[in-house]
């Protein structure tokens, strides 16, 4: 609404500070592709060092000097800065180099303005630009104080700046009002989901790990996976059938980033509500990334911001087949319990462990047994196999049903409440028939 991103292909010169002052300082190399999956073609990288950032320019003068010099000799129209800018010194910088300059958050936002596709995206992402950009909205108006006079100028007594800010707060609170709507409506869905006991599964990750990729080859979906950061943006759900679980939803996610700005974690609260919400998290990590602890530890970091680090989760390492001499397998700890799969959803490598680690995971509350069912007990017979439970039938000489069972406990029980039974009515006996007995 507000923000225009730049042309694809925007000359731009990125400026990266190590300050000493910073705990956990930014990584260069994650700034240069943020850039390039803005659309910016970045023909410079300044860097330099710092106790601490200037309060006027951020850089020092003769830092700033560097950054003008060249400015003017590439002809570049963008500076990027890989650090959070006050709007005073977003303000200052812009007048001392004569082109426009962008913040981290301000690049992340532009990639995040790009990528988002449904309403409740694009909903999101503008929420994020407006509240961002309240606070600098006098740099577009410094050349007024009030608005113009004239016939057909005057304005109702406010200064320009007032009304934009006016209208931002009446805009922004509208955003909020339909983005509590989302957030009920998935919370519905939620509960619909756990009253069925259906577990949810989200994909998570730091961007570009290949969440992607793996939820296509999973579920048969085609969200859109490229190389590049933030390549999806918009939640995606699909069911996905676990062998002896039942069916599963997939959720893939937005993937993290190092300081996700927190202006953007507010604004996604319903979408990372998905995450938080959570049976099981599957953390998507990139095998072969030379930065894959540190890249694991931004996204526990994250996790526990918004309220999902008690979760259970299920690590995989993706991208095997970047990697020489490494297989496909699952990894247990020391009481057998699956703690992370490497695999290539790419080449299809290792995807089928998976299912295997989930049934594990998921399914150890299980009901597994063999019932009889008279024709009186019909609707009940039908409510079985329409939830998937049913893994063999044998019709008997009386006509009755022998089944065999497995499905989620407290589904089992639901499904007998709901047709007044009880579990003494059906007896579910442990004891399996022989297997040829259901093939004769």
């Amino acid at each position: 609404m507000f923000f225009d991103r730049p042309e694809s292909g925007e000359l731009s010169v990125l400026v990266h500070l190590n300050l000493n002052s910073e705990r956990e300082p930014e990584d260069p190399r994650e700034f240069e592709e943020l850039a390039i999956s803005a659309g910016g073609d970045p023909i410079a990288f300044i860097t330099g060092s710092r106790d601490v950032p200037t309060a006027k320019f951020f850089v020092g003068t003769g830092k700033l000097e560097e950054i003008k010099q060249e400015v003017d000799n590439s002809g570049a129209g963008l500076v990027i800065f890989n650090h959070n800018l006050t709007p005073s010194q977003e303000r200052n910088i812009e007048h001392a180099l004569s082109c426009r300059v962008l913040d981290r958050t301000g690049l992340i936002l532009d990639i995040f303005a790009q990528r988002a596709q449904t309403h409740e995206g694009k909903l999101q992402v503008e929420l994020a630009q407006l509240e961002h950009m309240s606070t600098r909205l006098i740099r577009g108006w410094t050349h007024l104080e009030r608005q113009k006079g004239g016939i057909g100028l005057r304005g109702p007594g406010e200064t320009q700046l007032e009304t934009d800010r006016r209208l931002l707060r009446v805009r922004i609170k509208s955003i909020l009002k339909r983005l509590e709507k989302v957030r009920v409506q998935r919370e519905q869905g939620r509960r619909s989901r756990r009253r069925a006991e259906v577990p949810t599964v989200s994909l998570v990750g730091y961007t570009n790990a290949g969440k992607s990729t793996l939820f296509n080859r999973l579920t048969g979906a085609d969200v859109y996976a490229a190389d590049q950061l933030f390549a999806t943006l918009d939640p995606t759900m699909r069911a996905f059938k676990v062998p002896e679980v039942g069916s599963v939803i997939f959720a893939d996610t937005v993937g993290f980033i190092s300081h996700l700005p927190h202006k953007l974690v507010e604004a996604f609260r319903a979408t990372l509500d998905e995450a938080t919400n959570a049976t099981l998290l599957l953390h998507i990590i990139d095998a072969s990334s030379e930065q894959r602890l540190e890249n694991v530890a931004r996204v526990d970091e994250v996790l526990n911001e918004i309220g999902a680090g008690d979760i259970p989760v299920l690590k995989i390492y993706n991208k095997i087949d970047l990697l020489d001499g490494v297989e496909p397998r699952i990894e247990r700890n020391g009481t057998g319990k699956p703690i992370a799969i490497w695999l290539s959803a790419k080449d299809n490598i290792g995807v089928d462990l998976l299912p295997l680690a989930l049934r594990e995971l998921l399914g150890h509350d299980q009901v597994h047994g063999q019932c009889t069912l008279g024709h009186e007990l019909g609707r009940f017979r039908a409510q079985l196999f329409q939830a998937g439970a049913v893994l063999e039938e044998l019709i008997q000489d009386d006509g009755s049903s022998l089944l065999e069972v497995r499905l989620p406990r407290a589904e089992w029980l639901r499904l007998l409440k709901a047709s007044g039974l009880t579990s003494q009515q059906v007896l579910l006996k442990p004891e399996l028939p022989e297997v040829d007995d259901f093939n004769n």
